[in-house]
């Protein structure tokens, strides 16, 4: 069925808040046929990574070309799709339901799902991976255009930090 198209390089990663829906993803994907390989970081119960070291060093094998998508377990999602976001280059959501998990990969090519183990119950979490995984970006005109906009912004513009004692 997907005999055409490359196998993922895919790192799974979790905090503590994650592990338990990590660790049986990253067994869920080894078993896939859509996988060439998995790197986990911060699954093994030893591990005390806090959710920004997991979400950056996967962000960090992406961007070095040495993994092609992440997928990222905290409590919500959230604080690890930011953390990611800010590795340059690397374009990470969370998601939970179908059609967010779809658009995160055809609309805006995101290679980072992040979910949250607090949020939905594992037998989702699993569908999520696998519709994921069975999406490929195909450079459609439209997305192409938005993400260029988002690239070039990323790229040539540094904005300032607003000072620590300033509301972001």
């Amino acid at each position: 069925m997907h005999a055409h198209r490359k196998k993922f390089r895919l790192v799974v990663g979790s905090d503590g808040a994650g592990r338990e829906y990590g660790n049986a993803l990253a067994a869920d994907m080894r078993a896939s046929e859509l996988v060439a390989s998995v790197i986990d970081i911060g699954l093994d119960g030893q591990t005390r990574s806090a959710y920004p070291e997991v979400a950056i060093a996967a962000g960090k094998l992406i961007a070095d070309c040495r993994a092609d998508r992440a997928l990222l377990v905290c409590h919500t999602g959230l604080g690890m799709a930011i953390a990611a976001n800010k590795v340059r280059g690397v374009r990470a959501v969370t998601a939970h339901d179908p059609l967010s998990v779809r658009a995160s990969v055809l609309s805006n090519n995101a290679q980072v799902l992040a979910l949250g183990q607090g949020v939905i119950g594992l037998a989702l979490a699993r569908r999520l991976t696998v519709e994921w995984l069975a999406h490929h970006f195909d450079d459609p005109p439209s997305a192409v255009a938005k993400l260029g906009t988002i690239r070039a912004f990323e790229y040539l513009h540094s904005p300032a930090e607003c000072p620590p004692d300033q509301p972001h």
